[in-house]
Parts: C-alpha cells; structure tokens; sequence
C-alpha cells in the first residue's frame, strides 16, 4: 500500500498557509528583534555605562553580571512566549491545512 503523495505546490498557493506563514514570520521577526537588542544592551553597558554595571548588589555580584545572567532568562521567556503563541494560534492553524492536504490539488 504506497502513502499518498502531496501536492506541496497547492499547499505553498492556499492562502490559509500563506496565512499561517505570514503570522509566524511577522511574530519571530518581533521576537529575534527583541531578542538581538536585549543581546547587545550587555556589550553596550559594559562599554559605555561601566559605573552603572559596577555597583555591587551582593558581595561580588554586580549589576553587570546579574544583567548579563538575565540574557539566560530573557531567553527562556522568549521561548515561552513563542510556545504560548505556537500552541494557541499556530499549531491550529497548521491542523487545519493538514486535515485538508490530501484534498489539496487532485
């Protein structure tokens, strides 16, 4: 018994999955924008606000290095905030198209 094959060209032409591709694009965009400022704010306080990244919190541990720690749970909070996204809207949205795909294009 041979799988179905799939019409990946009608798949790419239904405007439900440009759709979905369009809302996921513009999304990620937002994120990784965010996500590369967050990044560089931590070369450009150390370089041009050193007292500020100076001042000790704790013992050793100052602004700069909490800062620094902090791109660990930006991370992770951007990765959360994408699957919060991805399961609510984007993976229904990709159900959707692939209940129909075998339909698409025969």
């Amino acid at each position: 018994m041979s799988k179905p094959s799939m019409n990946w060209a009608a798949i790419d032409a239904d405007p439900r999955f440009q759709a979905l591709h369009r809302k996921k694009t513009t999304f990620l965009w937002g994120l990784m924008f965010i996500s590369t400022v967050y990044y560089f704010l931590l070369p450009i306080g150390a370089a041009y606000f050193q007292e500020l990244f100076k001042i000790k919190v704790w013992g050793v541990v100052n602004v700069g290095i909490l800062f620094a720690l902090s791109e660990f749970i930006v991370a992770w909070v951007i990765a959360f905030i994408y699957s919060k996204k991805a399961n609510a809207e984007f993976d229904a949205m990709a159900q959707e198209i692939i209940n129909d795909a075998h339909k698409m294009g025969a």
